[in-house]
């Protein structure tokens, strides 16, 4: 096994080594199993309010601990050990120096610096008499894969009460502001059915391609609505994300497909969105495919839901996460995309993003994060979780 990390060093050197362990999706076994080493090691050693009431229990590739010191308020940090595939960005390279310090590396941004952070503030926090709230940590796997793998959702079912807390807050890369809530996100695949001819003979045939057109049509006019939710302004899309027709280039295609992705604001549910994406589409009196089932060959369009998870409102009234906010600056914006603080928000906690690193910059092979971002944010944490802060 890979030397067990001191989780009490600087987050910027336990960054350094969490990159250094490979995981991608399905293949965190080795990094969990040093993490849940690293935190064992470190529990072991607390003399203080925390000795004898901090747990720490690893389950699949999952690794939980929290303190039962019997604080007024619980602060849950979670985040994914998880990465994107390897792009010969392991193990971690470093650039500048000083406070030009960079890293560079898969999952420097997604999110294994936000990880680092967490593990660092329960190491030196959980057993220090400044601590203000107790503390749950919850370190996941298959976050980047799809949503029926995923950790957080395996740990609703066998491990619910660690994810109780008054706010949540997930390591997902930010920029070191906190995002708050998240957009819902829904997939729908369109399938067109024709009557496939020799393209030289066009007229014996129905061209499925051609039945797509005013779904393209009405794409290409949508106007997405932006809403401002408590500060926070989140702007929708309606996009067709990839498409497949035809089977020869001398062939008049009978059968084709468009997928379609709405990413919508938190305000709607997802009966609401999914209602507002067919309306925009023409595609609301049309058959649907039922799940697992092929399309009908009948001529004509037929719309199937591949993919639909809800958004989450910026929840930032609750009275912990407005002092979270308050130790940040106030620093606060609207998160686009889909994150698990989704499902934080559905059990009833609120829930933000707030880590280091340039979200644009997660998936991509020159994945890299300033130093100077990872102690910003463990900086930023550390006043809030603490009684001087």
């Amino acid at each position: 096994m890979t030397a067990v990390p001191d989780l009490t060093a600087d987050p910027v050197a336990l960054t350094r080594a969490l990159v250094d362990i490979a995981s991608p999706s399905r293949e965190e076994g080795a990094i969990a199993a040093v993490v849940h080493a690293a935190l064992e090691s470190t529990v072991a050693g607390f003399s203080g309010p925390a000795a004898g009431r901090t747990d720490v229990i690893r389950d699949g590739n999952r690794v939980l601990a929290r303190t039962r010191r019997g604080l007024p308020t619980r602060v849950v940090l979670a985040g994914h050990l998880d990465t994107v595939p390897i792009a010969d960005n392991v193990p971690c390279r470093l650039t500048g120096e000083g406070a030009d310090l960079v890293l560079h590396g898969c999952g420097t941004v997604d999110m294994k610096s936000g990880d680092a952070v967490f593990l660092h503030l329960f190491a030196t926090l959980a057993d220090s008499e400044d601590l203000a709230h107790d503390l749950t940590l919850v370190l996941y796997d298959c976050e980047e894969i799809e949503a029926t793998a995923n950790g957080l959702g395996v740990l609703e079912r066998t491990h619910r009460d660690w994810l109780s807390g008054d706010v949540a807050i997930l390591g997902e890369p930010t920029g070191g502001l906190i995002e708050a809530g998240c957009q819902g996100t829904l997939r729908i695949r369109v399938h067109a059915r024709g009557v496939r001819a020799h393209s030289a003979r066009s007229w014996l045939g129905d061209n499925a391609v051609h039945r797509l057109a005013p779904v393209l049509a009405a794409l290409a006019a949508y106007e997405p609505r932006s809403v401002d939710i408590d500060g926070c302004v989140y702007r929708e899309g309606l996009q067709a994300v990839r498409m497949s027709a035809g089977v020869a280039g001398n062939t008049v295609p009978d059968e084709a497909w468009l997928d379609v992705n709405f990413r919508s604001a938190p305000d709607r549910d997802t009966g609401v969105a999914l209602a507002h994406a067919l309306g925009a589409l023409g595609l609301t009196d049309l058959p649907r495919v039922p799940a697992g089932e092929e399309a009908p060959n009948g001529v004509g369009l037929y719309w199937e839901l591949t993919d639909l998870s809800p958004g989450a409102l910026p929840g930032l009234a609750a009275p912990a996460a407005a002092d979270l906010v308050r130790a940040a600056g106030g620093r606060v914006r609207a998160k686009y995309g889909w994150t698990d603080v989704s499902r934080f928000a559905a059990l009833g906690i609120p829930a933000v993003n707030l880590g280091p690193g340039d979200p644009g910059l997660a998936h991509k092979r020159d994945e890299q994060c300033p130093a100077a971002q990872i102690t910003e944010v463990a900086d930023v944490l550390r006043r809030y979780l603490t009684t001087s802060g």
